[in-house]
């Protein structure tokens, strides 16, 4: 299988493109790669480009684009996942893994039981690193979109995209109650709490922003693993 490469510029079949130097560092000195080997290259806007690469070295290479290819590996619901604000590495889980089951982007959010506290420098430096995350996620998993990341200090600023539901387990409202609604939503948002869960203000705010609150199973997950236990039930769901 070739190495896919995400490009954050246009591309186009017959043209030669230069690579920065962390991606000729990793074709040739990680990979393994040498001139005449073929990739993949997609830049998120849809499809992946076919490619052969011209010139590599250490700190520069270059491919020659052989052709494109109109393939769409994305869930038909278009699904986002608004993160409450936790440890960064419970954060990280959720991003590589909910790229590889197909979210369609994440919020992070502060809310009032949130641990997490960005501003500045210090923002700007997880925002890159989290993106990083999920640009090698979806690199690694055939994506040809990458998701968005969004940082929000208010709980109060998130989105709800289409069908908006809130996990929260001393609620009546349950996963099967609702499956039917999954099944015909082309958007759906996900809103996951932090550790100890959203408080009842929390809840109160997502209600104002359109979620409704559901039980997903007779458990309480933890919250690096709700949203891709989540994102995982909505495909199968769509795909019955």
């Amino acid at each position: 299988m070739s190495c896919r490469l995400h490009l954050n510029q246009p591309l186009e079949a017959g043209t030669i493109v230069d690579l920065p130097a962390n991606l000729a560092h990793y074709l040739h000195t990680v990979m393994r790669h040498a001139v005449g080997d073929t990739v993949i290259l997609f830049n998120g806007h849809g499809g992946e480009y076919h490619a052969v690469i011209d010139s590599l070295s250490r700190k520069a290479a270059s491919c020659r684009i052989t052709a494109f290819e109109n393939i769409d590996r994305e869930m038909a619901c278009r699904v986002h996942i608004v993160q409450g604000a936790c440890r960064s590495e419970k954060i990280e889980t959720v991003l590589q893994k909910g790229t590889e089951l197909g979210a369609a982007g994440f919020h992070i959010t502060r809310s009032e039981r949130s641990s997490l506290k960005l501003d500045g420098s210090k923002l700007d430096a997880r925002l890159d690193r989290w993106r990083k995350i999920v640009t090698e996620a979806a690199e690694q998993s055939g994506r040809t979109i990458v998701p968005a990341v969004h940082w929000h200090t208010r709980l109060s600023d998130t989105p709800c995209h289409g069908l908006g539901l809130t996990l929260h387990p001393h609620t009546a409202a349950s996963w099967q109650q609702i499956r039917t609604e999954i099944r015909e939503s082309s958007e759906i948002t996900l809103a996951v709490g932090p550790e100890g869960g959203w408080s009842d203000a929390d809840i109160a705010t997502l209600r104002e922003r359109g979620f409704r609150s559901i039980a997903f199973g007779p458990r309480i997950l933890r919250t690096e693993t709700a949203a891709p236990a989540l994102l995982a039930a909505i495909q199968a769901v769509q795909e019955q």
